[in-house]
């Protein structure tokens, strides 16, 4: 396999590109960069593989983010429905970006590294969550992006095994933990999260060193690559939103099933539950007082039908309620497996909904997310 030819200018290449043209992936253009979709061994077999050793991945193309200052945590809680204030050390949270409809702008992870709190922001979004962030508390705290950064996964239930012996101390974090590590005469960061409802790591490195070390793990015993396609799968199985696809600037957190994203202090109670953007909206909803129209749920297909994105979706023999945001055949059950938004009535577990796929109705039942059981290594 070779990848595409560099025809538009404007397309960007990460710092391992040309590791990628030697491993023989099939390259595809996302969110402006050229980013390896599969390797030859295939999208099933990387898959599969990563529930079953470890897969490494490049998601160098995301953004990276520093917002510092003595007034930076009181900061992040004015446009992220989070605890940042009692956000620990070396911990790490999930949130949500919101505008002032209660819409998501971004998902993100914010991780406390003590001289800042590091953001991890999706590709699509880097430059106007940037944009945001600053126009926003620029004013008040030091928001700087880190260009210079790449960024690394390891996923799978042998990434334990493969990162201490490199880096001891990821062997005592826990599942949203990190920890500063030194590799040669750069300094990253390794939080113990990822995007595949496996254990495993996000590894950030400057991106001169970036390739030395992606080579130094891609050695050990049972790594091997992997590229968007599974990762996508992965975390379709897993039940994860991705953004853009799944959620965006009209989709709210309830109606995103992100509730328990947004902690009883941000919810309830003073001036931190009312402090940040979006919350006239997102409260009410939370609470139960404002309807939603729409929410996300999980969807098994009854046949051997792959149902994909955009797919309608109907009441059995009747009118259209909805649609598919993510399906593909899940390589993990071995059956097709989709998300998508429905109204509440509609929502409830055991539900049957037909998709509407080239003009025939496939069988579809609510199930409950994530779709297979996730292994975070908790404490």
């Amino acid at each position: 396999m070779t990848s595409i030819p560099p025809a538009d200018p404007d397309t960007l290449d990460t710092p391992l590109h040309a590791l990628h043209e030697e491993l023989g992936a099939r390259m595809v253009r996302f969110a402006g960069y050229r980013m390896p979709v599969q390797y030859p061994q295939g999208l099933v077999a990387e898959h599969r593989h990563t529930r079953e050793q470890a897969s490494l991945f490049d998601v160098s193309h995301m953004g990276q983010i520093s917002v510092s200052g003595p007034s930076a945590a009181a900061a992040l809680e004015q446009i992220l429905p989070i605890d940042v204030m009692d956000l620990g050390l070396n911990r790490q949270r999930y949130a949500l970006l919101l505008a002032e409809n209660g819409g998501i702008l971004d998902d993100l992870m914010v991780v406390n590294r003590g001289q800042d709190y590091l953001l991890i922001v999706n590709a699509n979004c880097k430059h106007e969550d940037l944009d945001w962030i600053q126009s926003h508390i620029g004013h008040e705290c030091t928001v700087q992006a880190l260009p210079d950064m790449a960024l690394l996964a390891l996923q799978g239930p042998q990434a334990g095994a493969v990162l201490q012996r490199p880096v001891p101390a990821t062997s005592l974090l826990s599942f949203m933990q990190g920890t500063p590590f030194d590799f040669k005469d750069a300094r990253g960061y390794i939080t113990r999260s990822g995007y595949t409802g496996e254990d495993g790591f996000e590894i950030s490195l400057p991106a001169s060193h970036i390739e030395a070390f992606a080579r130094w793990v891609l050695k050990q015993p049972g790594v091997q690559p992997a590229g968007l396609g599974a990762r996508n799968t992965l975390r379709l199985e897993a039940g994860l939103c991705l953004y853009g696809t799944d959620m965006d600037a009209t989709t709210t957190p309830t109606q995103a099933a992100l509730n328990w994203s947004i902690p009883k202090v941000r919810r309830t109670g003073g001036q931190r539950a009312a402090g940040f953007i979006g919350a006239d909206v997102v409260l009410p909803q939370i609470e139960g007082s404002a309807p939603v129209d729409t929410v996300r749920v999980g969807l098994h297909a009854m046949e051997r039908v792959p149902v994909r994105d955009g797919t309608p979706l109907h009441i059995p023999d009747g009118a259209a309620i909805g649609y598919v945001t993510s399906g593909s055949l899940a390589p993990t059950l071995d059956r097709p497996i989709a998300m998508g938004y429905v109204p509440p009535a509609h929502a409830q577990i055991g539900t049957r909904i037909d998709a509407l796929v080239r003009g025939k109705p496939v069988a579809m039942e609510v199930v409950p997310l994530p779709f297979v059981g996730t292994r975070y290594r908790k404490n």
